[in-house]
């Protein structure tokens, strides 16, 4: 596969997995503010279902496409990538560790819930955490994006 093929896939993956995760956490705060239990359980659920298709597939794109084209310019002995790869991880570990099991725990939460119903305390504790844990994976791919294109010689 062309470095020009390849190069593109990835700026696709990134698009996908940094646009998603932004707008999906946008999103999921301004349903909260609300307080509405209807407009926060249809924001879990898309929530659930845009990291499905769009941040796994990003993730896909990214791992693929990234390590082909490093593989193939001969990058892959560089310090920044090594960095960018921790990053990376650190990113997976945060989304596998603590966000999906929240916001799974937070759409079981409210499932059973009736319209009129309050959401319980424990769903906006779970919600601190979430953006807790949210920025900082956000604040490590945009860390990333940097890296890939300063190209630093750390």
């Amino acid at each position: 596969m062309s470095v020009g093929l390849l190069k593109t896939l990835h700026v696709l993956g990134v698009v996908l997995f940094l646009g998603n995760i932004i707008v999906t956490a946008f999103w999921k705060v301004m349903a909260d503010r609300t307080r509405d239990l209807a407009v926060i359980r249809f924001a879990m659920r898309v929530t659930n279902w845009a990291d499905v298709f769009f941040t796994f597939g990003g993730i896909v794109l990214l791992a693929i496409a990234g390590q082909a084209m490093a593989a193939q310019t001969g990058m892959l002995q560089l310090s920044w990538l090594h960095w960018a790869y921790g990053l990376f991880a650190a990113t997976g570990v945060l989304w596998v560790g603590i966000l999906l099991p929240v916001q799974v725990a937070q759409a079981r939460l409210l499932a059973p819930l009736q319209r009129d119903s309050e959401i319980p305390s424990r769903y906006w504790r779970l919600s601190l955490l979430w953006g807790a844990a949210g920025s900082a994976a956000t604040l490590l791919p945009l860390a990333i994006v940097w890296l890939m294109t300063a190209k630093p010689s750390l």
